[in-house]
């Protein structure tokens, strides 16, 4: 039973054992991921000191971003962490332009971890939340020789997944598939402790998050959902609505679980040639399996995001996040549009626009 005060450590051994599977591989990588994003935490936490003399070159990434010193550092701290000891075959990183299979020199095991090692980075120069994503998968073969087609499963299959928060107070945000909970460092034994038992999204919510300065680019089910929390009480909706916008995937994914809400992140005609701007393999889908376990919802738009089958290991995708309600609304309003039932969205805000249409 999870109960509060519980280390992370002790949750996941109990949590595994009732299962009635032994677990021990994926305890045991669960603990090197949570050591890897403690030693993340105390580099985070020097902010604009001089960072170690260890940390790695740093400058473009293969997505063309500019990589900052923590960005760096982090991805090797999750590495070194995380590849001696035996339980992986594999990981998946932003920051690396290819799979990393495990060196010879250690034992493998039967699993492959996907991270971002500091989702949020751009605006950690200004003291903002950023965090860590990480997800969990079954190799497909364990026996044949690590290819990138191992990691190229849809979302479904992840067998856990969760993020550490680095800001006032540090967290992790677990789930193995069975509900999320959320565990507090405490800086005193140096150990997360369980601190938020089973998180919950609400059905609804008057609160939404997108970066407004995209607006022109968006298709009009987007369009037309914004503007109609715009108008508040005076409009279709009948209730005022907040908007929020932190531009950190973590930060955003935890006030959802926190307190509701919907966070967007469309596809738009500014990259036509791109789906999305968020990667699917190890941001969308493990933020996405955190808020569905959750019991909200997490979609493209057109899709649950969570059944995409992925043809790329940096495969982007567009997301749509949060409270059910309001995903299951934004879906719905794609669909008419698709079906070409809502050609003409008119708003103030945004004139009339007709995007991705076909023909």
């Amino acid at each position: 039973m999870a109960l509060k005060g519980q280390t992370f450590s002790r949750f996941i051994i109990e949590a595994l054992r009732a299962t009635g599977v032994h677990g021990g591989e994926l305890a045991a990588l669960l603990n090197d991921v949570q050591t890897a994003c403690k030693y993340i935490d105390v580099a985070a936490a020097r902010g604009a000191l001089q960072p170690p003399k260890s940390v790695p070159p740093h400058g473009i990434n293969i997505h063309g971003e500019v990589q900052t010193e923590l960005d760096v550092l982090a991805n090797a701290l999750m590495v070194e962490t995380c590849e001696w000891g035996g339980q992986l075959r594999g990981m998946l990183s932003e920051e690396l332009s290819e799979i990393y299979p495990i060196p010879q020199i250690y034992p493998k095991g039967e699993y492959l971890l996907m991270f971002d090692p500091i989702s949020g980075s751009a605006n950690f120069d200004i003291n903002v939340t950023c965090g860590t994503i990480f997800a969990i998968l079954h190799a497909s073969d364990p026996g044949a020789e690590l290819s990138a087609a191992d990691f190229l499963q849809p979302g479904r299959n992840l067998v856990a997944a969760g993020y550490a928060m680095y800001g006032p107070v540090s967290m992790m945000v677990v789930t193995l598939g069975d509900g999320v909970y959320g565990f507090t460092l405490d800086r005193e034994i140096g150990a997360y402790t369980l601190t938020h038992p089973r998180m919950t999204v609400t059905p609804s919510s008057q609160e939404f998050a997108i970066n407004a300065s995209n607006g022109k680019y968006w298709e009009p089910p987007i369009q037309r959902y914004v503007e109609e929390c715009v108008e508040g009480a005076e409009g279709v909706r009948r209730t005022d609505f907040n908007m929020r916008w932190v531009a950190s995937v973590v930060a955003e994914v935890h006030r959802i679980l926190i307190r509701g809400g919907v966070y967007m992140y469309p596809r738009d005609t500014r990259e036509p040639a791109k789906s999305g701007r968020l990667r699917l393999l190890y941001e969308a889908n493990p933020v996405a399996f955190l808020v569905e376990q959750a019991g909200g919802l997490a979609s493209n738009g057109r899709a649950r995001l969570l059944d995409i089958m992925p043809d790329h290991i940096h495969q982007r995708t567009g997301i749509i996040l949060g409270s059910r309600e309001e995903v299951e609304r934004i879906e719905h309003y794609h669909a008419l549009y698709d079906r070409g039932e809502d050609t003409r969205f008119e708003t103030p805000l945004f004139n009339t626009r007709s995007l991705f249409r076909s023909g």
